[in-house]
């Protein structure tokens, strides 16, 4: 291994920070798990979308009311005098209550709002599991922004401390009259925009930190970096048509459009039953009481059967059908964007692990060989055949090198996730999977 390999790998550690205490992957995700706002919000929408099917069957169970009155009465009765019975002033209270049931029989609207309601139900389940994935996904992609910004600031240090020797070196031939001002202002100058190129990788990694911790709640100073387990994979099976047929059955974003056109044909179904008629089971019981000295005490008890037929109502029924039915052609329109959406996604997933290993091979190859270009151009600089612009573009492709080999893993790993969460099957096993790359 030649020196500057040597000197390369010693700044990388040394700029590196220490990992003995480091969060993973894991960790991070399962804290994300319990603080995220956005999940937290998921679970509240799911619990509510629940309770749904529960609203829509009480519309079919009996419904029971009971009313109570009492009343202070201040009755005058005058008669004329020419009456047989004599004038009176009354004061008294009356007072009484009574019950009503109830009981549906046939209420076309009220089954089909029962379907709806079992819809609606699978579909907030769906939208629970699809957060549950979409939360791996912002941990991973943030997880992975904050390692690209620490590599990027360890490379601008490193980067930096190899230049500012080449400029002093320059200095020192220069002043010896063995090199010209340009190659001293040649060196100032990368060593100027490297020190502006730190300065914002700094400040990049401040704010990417910040947005990983607003997903956790909790300090992450230390993360948990690539390690010797990292290996590159291709999908398994290696068939982008399994994953394609895979993520159209099982995408859960696909599954949530697929449930609103089936929503929609039955809101459709529902709204044309307003021309209905309703027929129910209505019992009644009801007991009176006043002190009037004319007064009674009633008491009535009924049970039936009760028919209503709506004939007119403004139009308005007519009015919801055509509003459902236009629903129902742009939820069955947006199945298809998502359809065609999916298929996209998946494509650009499975291409993403496939050819996102290759380039991470290809461009491990072409750090060796940065490497390699480096030491050789600082020997030609020693024998008279290199100028300090060639090792001063040599430094610039191998970090350059570095940094891109750096973000080709991170996108490798991401986009290992991203396949699983196109074909529905995004779970905690995957990033277990992909956080043993950080060992």
């Amino acid at each position: 291994m030649s020196s500057n390999t040597i000197r390369f790998a010693a700044l990388l550690l040394l700029s590196a920070p220490c990992a003995s205490n480091a969060a993973d992957l894991l960790q991070t995700y399962r804290a994300a798990l319990e603080h995220d706002a956005v999940i937290s919000a998921a679970r509240a929408t799911h619990r509510a979308g629940q309770e749904k099917l529960a609203q829509s069957r009480a519309t079919l169970l009996p419904s029971v009311n009971l009313t109570a009155n009492t009343a202070y009465n201040d009755a005058s009765i005058k008669y004329k005098p020419s009456a047989p019975f004599p004038s009176s002033d009354n004061r008294y209270n009356s007072h009484g209550y009574g019950v009503n049931l109830v009981q549906p029989l046939f209420r076309q609207q009220g089954w089909q709002a029962y379907g709806i309601a079992d819809l609606q139900v699978a579909q907030s389940d769906a939208h629970l599991k699809n957060a549950e994935q979409e939360l791996i996904l912002r941990v991973a992609q943030s997880y992975f922004d904050v390692l690209l910004a620490q590599e990027n600031v360890s490379l601008s240090e490193t980067q930096k401390t190899a230049i500012a020797e080449q400029l002093n070196q320059a200095q020192q031939l220069f002043d010896a009259g063995n090199a010209t001002l340009t190659d001293v202002l040649e060196a100032q100058a990368r060593f100027d925009l490297t020190h502006a190129q730190t300065i914002a990788a700094h400040s990049t990694l401040v704010t990417k930190r910040a947005t990983l911790q607003q997903l956790v709640k909790m300090p992450l100073d230390q993360l948990q970096t690539l390690g010797a387990q990292f290996k590159l994979e291709t999908p398994q099976p290696p068939d982008m048509q399994h994953w394609l047929d895979k993520a159209q059955s099982q995408n859960l974003l696909l599954l949530v459009t697929k449930i609103a056109v089936e929503l929609a044909d039955k809101e459709r179904i529902r709204n044309r039953g307003g021309h209905y008629p309703t027929l129910d089971i209505v019992a009644n019981y009801a007991e009176n009481y006043s002190n009037s000295p004319f007064g009674s005490d009633n008491r009535a008890a009924s049970v039936g059967v009760q028919f209503n037929m709506p004939l007119f109502q403004g139009g308005g029924v007519n009015s919801l059908w055509r509003e459902a039915e236009a629903n129902h052609d742009r939820a069955r329109d947006q199945f298809t964007a998502a359809q065609r959406d999916v298929a996209v996604k998946t494509q650009q997933a499975f291409l993403g692990v496939g050819s996102g290993a290759a380039q991470v091979q290809a461009l491990q190859q072409a750090f060796k060989s940065s490497e390699g270009l480096l030491e050789a151009s600082k020997l030609g600089q020693a024998a008279g055949i290199r100028t300090n612009l060639d090792v001063l573009n040599a430094q610039q492709q191998l970090y350059a090198t570095r940094r891109d080999l750096a973000q080709a893993q991170y996108a490798y790993l991401y986009s290992q996730l991203q396949l699983e969460s196109v074909a529905g099957e995004l779970t905690e096993e995957d990033l277990v999977k992909v956080n043993l790359a950080l060992y």
